[in-house]
């Protein structure tokens, strides 16, 4: 068995530092060391490795087939500890400077907005910039370090904290069912009056399923259409209709009773596709400081299960 007691970070450094210069004194001058102990550290490495990793001559020093192997795993394990090492000064360090938070307009007003004054109570060296819409975001051209998005998941060039999933509900207000009755199967809803969000992508479906089947797009009677979805919830809450909006944007008037949930037996949705609430940010092994920061506070307000649920 081979000694390594030789292979240390400032052995690597140095074998490193003469794979890529191919010479000894290059690597002396910027180490402000001498040649010779420079080659006396490759040696040790050498033997403790029980390989040659250099063939030497008076001109270069050129790498063997081993030295070529053991360059990449040497590479690989100071850039884990350089990343290692600024992991941890970074968890030393306040967050500070300039945030960018990208997020979906009302989603943002309800759930991000009124948490801002605590996030900023918290880190007072952070300063951020929010920016709400409801248009595409391409986050490799937008700059935005944080994106809080609500849908499928699909592009693997970002990390992903997922908070929760998005469910639906099909509601009204108590003065609805008093006046127009509750509707029992989702075919009766196009004797009633619906409230219904239409954005850039056209009219929200209304889909239902009960447990094992398949996902059936109900017709509805469409009293009022719409692209501001708060629009639609405030003639909601005066009787005017029906909706069928996620838990995030109508959870409390379900909780208050402000609103009531209609046809329970059945799951509702305006996408067959699992539809998930969370923060993206730019691929990065250690993201920083200034995101983990604003991920993990929303997290924490966010709770678990998340603070709008209704079930």
């Amino acid at each position: 068995m081979q000694d390594i007691s030789a292979v240390n970070v400032r052995s690597l450094q140095f074998f490193i530092g003469v794979f890529d210069s191919q010479s000894f004194s290059i690597v002396a001058r910027r180490e402000g060391v001498s040649a010779s102990m420079v080659s006396r550290i490759i040696k040790q490495l050498e033997d403790s490795l029980g390989q040659q990793l250099f063939y030497r001559n008076t001109r270069a020093v050129i790498p063997t087939e081993a030295g070529r192997l053991f360059a990449g795993y040497a590479r690989n394990v100071l850039q884990q500890l350089d990343e290692a090492q600024k992991e941890l000064l970074e968890r030393q360090e306040e967050p500070t400077g300039l945030v960018r938070i990208n997020a979906p307009v009302y989603f943002g007003q309800k759930h991000i907005a009124p948490w801002l004054f605590g996030l900023t109570e918290r880190y007072p060296n952070l300063t951020i910039e929010l920016l709400q819409t409801d248009d595409f975001i391409d986050p490799h051209k937008d700059a935005a370090d944080v994106l809080f998005r609500i849908g499928t998941l699909v592009d693997s060039s970002f990390h992903a904290r997922i908070f929760g999933m998005q469910k639906y509900y099909l509601a009204a207000a108590p003065s609805y069912v008093k006046k127009y009755g509750i509707p029992t199967t989702p075919a009766e809803l196009k004797r009633h009056k619906s409230l219904v969000y239409k954005g850039s992508s056209g009219q929200n479906r209304w889909l239902f399923r009960q447990m094992g089947e398949e996902w059936l797009q109900s017709e509805v009677t469409s009293l009022l259409t719409s692209n501001n979805a708060q629009t639609i919830v405030s003639c909601a809450l005066q009787g005017m209709g029906i909706v069928l909006f996620p838990d995030w944007l109508i959870g409390e008037y379900l909780q208050s009773g402000q609103l009531v949930r209609l046809l329970p037996d059945y799951q509702a949705a305006s996408n067959m596709e699992p539809q998930h609430i969370a923060a993206i940010y730019p691929y990065a092994r250690h993201p920083s400081i200034n995101i983990r920061a604003v991920i993990d506070y929303f997290v924490e307000v966010y709770g678990d299960p998340l603070y709008w649920n209704v079930e």
